[in-house]
């Protein structure tokens, strides 16, 4: 082969020239492979930083052709992403969630029907509409950017119909879990459903760190928006909520409910990868 075969491999569903050390196509998502090729002893410095730009610089030092190799492949971009399914699903998560709250602000929504609020006594609906009600800002901004980023990316790699399972899954799931624990549960927000999908989408990169196989993922930055949806619940304002005839504090954003959609999504993402292809 080419030392020129060696500096990219063409993804089959979009055409587009990328490295033949990751195991996705960054342009369209789709799977090139289970396990990458470890990266030669004398390269392993680059694991260090990845990303846009160290690619192209990786590229410009290649050799002669290496910046005219990187124009082609950013040249070929829009070619790429025109084939690239929109996530319909998330955008509709996230546009359902901001246009309750801002909808509750003035009091045209009466969110007090949409949450877990005790216990259910038939309102079965709620253990659905929770996870898109909020009833602080802050806390909506941080859940909704985990769903926007994560649900784009579960989507594009897995198609609509996990994201939607995640989303909705999770958000039932972590209302249960709060039902079955608390004689008075109060369940509000997506924490829940962002966690899941940020489980599903960093299982599989943890699984390749473990091996020592190259990843793309910036796993510190995901470990450091989980941190701060699991710790959501500690430090936002609580809710002054009727326990039984009695005024009592309840958090807003409950923990219970984050750490099952942690523990769904991360099992989810495991399965999913374990039933990737092979190549």
């Amino acid at each position: 082969m080419s030392p020129r075969g060696d500096l990219f491999v063409v993804c089959k569903h979009c055409g587009s020239e990328v490295s033949p050390y990751i195991t996705e196509c960054p342009y369209c998502g789709k799977r090139l492979r289970r396990r990458a090729p470890k990266i030669p002893r004398e390269n392993t410095s680059a694991r260090a930083s990845r990303g846009l730009l160290s690619r192209l610089a990786r590229g410009g030092r290649a050799g002669s052709g290496g910046f005219a190799r990187a124009g082609t492949r950013l040249r070929s971009r829009p070619h790429a992403f025109a084939g690239t399914v929109r996530p319909y699903v998330t955008i509709a998560a996230v546009a359902a969630s901001a246009g309750l709250w801002i909808a509750s602000r003035p009091g045209f929504v009466d969110t007090s029907e949409l949450i877990v609020f005790g216990p259910l006594h038939g309102h079965w609906w709620r253990l659905f509409t929770s996870a898109f009600t909020y009833a602080n800002g802050l806390y909506a901004f941080v859940a909704l950017l985990a769903i926007a980023l994560f649900g784009w990316l579960i989507e594009q790699r897995h198609g609509p119909a996990v994201t939607l399972g995640l989303i909705v899954g999770a958000g039932v799931t972590g209302a249960l879990a709060e039902t079955a624990a608390y004689p008075f549960p109060v369940v509000t927000g997506g924490n829940s459903s962002a966690l899941a999908l940020l489980a599903a989408w960093a299982a599989p990169d943890l699984v390749r760190g473990r091996s020592g196989s190259y990843y793309e993922g910036d796993l510190l930055g995901a470990a450091a928006l989980a941190v701060v949806l699991l710790v959501a619940p500690f430090v936002l304002p609580e809710l002054l909520v009727d326990s039984g005839g009695r005024l009592a504090l309840a958090p807003q954003a409950a923990w219970l409910a984050g750490v099952t959609g942690l523990g769904l999504g991360a099992i989810v993402g495991l399965g999913l990868y374990r039933a990737g292809p092979e190549e």
